[in-house]
């Protein structure tokens, strides 16, 4: 069956948690999940909630409706959505594609609840790999000269396929900000968290040269600032002196596809609030 979530952001005052969780149970609403969490510093106010459909009494129009009128008296910022209509999800990758397959493989084996039309690359080499899986698979290679225009293509595309979430599996391509703002918080990227000690193009190289003892993965939105996004996901592992080069970028690589797959899931499940550049991860 079915089920409703709320995601709300408001200043914090009395009887929020009363109002929303009422609104629910006197529609006959059964309450599967709830979580909510106060930011001090900016007295601000964020809740998740998620309650069964089976039963309920209001349609899904006047749910919103209906929720529209608490909303105004509370100033909220609020997205309502079913769990049974999938997100539709696109994939940007360039030539390492760890992360690409481990995605494609979590979704066949019905680990990741959305749907995956498209897969854009500005190389060659996933295209089998991609239409192996029976995906569309569209090759678009960008240079200074043609990058504006590539990316109007990019987003004709996003829109034919009505893509609500896009998913950077490994891009090696910096978007500009008007391509940026067609999609505010809903793209996802991966990356060693090196940066910005280990910044370039050889970070694991780098890190092996300066002798660290720990190496990570974070995953986080996109914005128009490279690589200042708000977080999603991050974890580390330890390393030391036996680990080669080769094993640095092993274990690396097995992070970013753990750490990627994760922000992924609760992206999809939507557990994810944004707000001064950062996040509010519900449980």
């Amino acid at each position: 069956m079915s089920s409703a979530v709320l995601l709300i952001s408001c200043p914090d005052q009395k009887g929020i948690t009363a109002t929303v969780t009422n609104f629910i149970s006197t529609s006959n609403g059964n309450i599967l999940h709830a979580d909510q969490h106060i930011d001090d510093q900016s007295n601000t106010f964020f809740m998740r909630i998620e309650w069964s459909l089976k039963d309920f009494h209001l349609s899904r129009e006047l749910i919103a409706q209906k929720f529209g009128h608490i909303a105004q008296t509370f100033n909220m910022s609020w997205e309502l959505f079913y769990t049974d209509n999938l997100p539709r999800v696109a994939i940007f990758v360039s030539r390492h594609l760890h992360c690409l397959i481990d995605i494609l493989y979590r979704h066949k084996a019905g680990r990741l609840d959305c749907e995956i039309p498209l897969v854009i690359s500005n190389h060659k080499d996933a295209e089998k790999i991609v239409r192996d899986y029976g995906i569309e698979f569209v090759y678009l290679p960008v240079t200074k000269e043609n990058k504006e225009e590539q990316e109007q293509k990019q987003l004709e595309m996003l829109k034919l396929h009505k893509i609500e979430l896009i998913l950077l599996a490994r891009y090696h391509q910096i978007f500009t900000k008007s391509f940026v703002e067609h999609y505010p918080n809903k793209i996802i990227n991966i990356h060693h968290s090196f940066l910005p000690a280990f910044a370039g193009g050889s970070p694991y190289a780098q890190a092996y040269q300066k002798g660290v003892k720990l190496i990570g993965a974070t995953s986080h939105y996109v914005t128009e600032i490279l690589d200042e996004g708000p977080i999603i996901e991050q974890d580390t592992v330890r390393v030391d002196h036996r680990d080669s080069l080769e094993d640095l970028k092993e274990r690396g690589e097995d992070l970013e596809r753990l750490v990627f797959s994760r922000a992924i899931k609760l992206a999809l499940q939507r557990k994810i609030l944004t707000y001064n550049n950062k996040t509010v991860v519900f449980d």
